[in-house]
């Protein structure tokens, strides 16, 4: 049936939306396949005794959710499955990776041998009504570490990932074709993850001081909001505390939107979390332990409006059913130990290590002449640099032994950049490395074509 024409009867609805619907049902049944036709707008109209109009936005819904495609002569044609999630970067054997975006794991927490026998002793926990329940012990370490941040605990919920748990709450607040706004430059895992439940990406600017207040009418349009409130991904920004309050003013005109703050370096930040200070009406708080803990730490807090936390609850209960209780409470055990102390091993040892790799980066950066700028609250493990051309950049550090990643995978309409990130660099390489990066700079000037 692949590429044929498919019969107008087989569609009903004297509505946009029934006949979407109605498509939509073929669709899933297998009656309508990848490359199939549809019947012309004016032909399917006068079948369904309806205005020309009404099919053509039927049409676009289908469009918009990424369901159907139209191309010219071709007409409207079934859309081919969602693009899948990009393959992970492969550093070429020989370079430095400044590339993938790990943690320096010397820098992770490790468990004393007096506690692993406390994992041994972790009871099957069922609630109330006889459900599988999450570990006691970590949930009171977050509820305190929310408490601190200013973030509400009414509904806190325990998920695998961060990825996770926005897919979650998008599958409850989204349906396909929705807009959904993301900063750009943006987190490649989360702009796949839009592809695949078929929403549609809105890039929110971003400029050296973090996130841009959008103008006014972008986010009445969107169902959604994904926002990185410190430690932006790639970029190391946080966001301003002036600029929410713009932001926010925006937001009460917009009741029905859902807002998730995506604080995957909570654990590790070095300012407020001036979100909290106003949230909005739909609001949900994510925070991954993998960069504080360990990238295989697939633990993931969840604070948020009490409907909606419960509700991916519930959706996680049907699959997963939960998160492991043995991670939970080896998550739990590690988080106390580096949460007291200085020493290596700590949050606050691994936070300063990591800035102090930052300043001494920009600082040599500077001192070739290359400017880089950030804001004050500038942190976490990476650092974009804008460039003339990506690729010549690329090639020119991997000459000299370093892999760095290039922007284009992270763009949706930013400008030509590289990230460079901080797990693998060393206080000591910081000259090397900013000698190289200005040299591979100036080699661009130089091009011959």
């Amino acid at each position: 049936m692949y590429g044929m024409n498919w019969s107008a009867n087989n569609i009903q609805g004297s509505n946009a939306q029934d006949i979407a619907a109605s498509i939509e049902t073929a669709l899933r049944n297998g009656e309508l396949q990848e490359g199939d036709s549809l019947p012309a707008v004016r032909h399917l109209a006068t079948q369904l005794g309806v205005n020309p109009n009404t099919v053509a936005a039927a049409y676009a819904r289908l469009r918009d959710a990424g369901r159907l495609v139209t191309s010219g002569r071709r007409g409207t044609r079934v859309a081919g499955e969602a693009v899948l999630a990009p393959a992970a970067f492969v550093v070429p054997q020989g370079l430095r990776d400044l590339a993938s975006g790990q943690v320096d794991p010397s820098l992770l927490p490790q468990l004393r041998a007096s506690s692993w026998s406390k994992l041994l002793q972790v009871p099957l926990a069922l609630g109330s009504s006889g459900e599988l329940a999450d570990d006691e012990e970590l949930l009171a370490i977050a509820h305190d570490w929310l408490a601190s941040q200013g973030v509400p605990q009414d509904a806190v919920g325990v998920f695998s990932s961060t990825l996770d748990a926005i897919e979650r709450a998008l599958r409850q607040h989204t349906r396909p074709g929705d807009r959904v706004a993301v900063e750009d430059p943006c987190w490649p895992p989360l702009l796949a993850l839009l592809r695949s439940l078929r929403l549609r990406a809105v890039p929110l600017s971003m400029d050296a001081q973090g996130l841009q207040v959008p103008a006014q009418g972008v986010l009445p349009s969107c169902a959604a909001v994904v926002i990185t409130p410190r430690a932006h991904n790639p970029t190391g920004t946080s966001l301003r505390a002036d600029r929410w309050r713009a932001m926010r003013r925006q937001l009460r005109a917009c009741p029905n939107t859902l807002v998730i703050f995506n604080d995957y370096w909570g654990l590790l930040g070095s300012s407020q979390l001036v979100c909290a200070q106003a949230l909005p009406p739909h609001w949900l708080y994510v925070m991954s332990l993998g960069k504080a803990l360990g990238p295989e730490m697939r633990v993931c807090l969840a604070s948020g409006a009490p409907e909606l936390v419960d509700a991916m609850r519930a959706h996680y209960a049907l699959g997963p059913r939960k998160v492991s209780l043995w991670l939970q409470r080896f998550a739990a055990l590690l988080w106390r130990q580096a949460a007291k102390g200085k020493g290596r091993g700590s949050f606050l040892h691994a936070q300063t290590t990591y800035a102090t790799r930052r300043e001494a980066l920009v600082a040599e950066l500077h001192k070739q002449g290359v400017m880089v700028e950030e804001g004050a609250d500038a942190q976490g493990l990476h650092l974009w640099m804008a460039v003339p051309d990506e690729l010549s950049v690329v090639q020119a550090m991997a000459s000299r032994g370093w892999a760095v990643q290039a922007g284009a995978p992270m763009a949706l309409a930013s400008g030509p950049a590289v990230r460079i990130s901080l797990g693998a660099v060393e206080r000591k390489d910081a000259k090397r490395l900013a000698a190289d990066l200005a040299a591979a700079l100036s080699l661009q000037a130089r091009a011959v074509y």
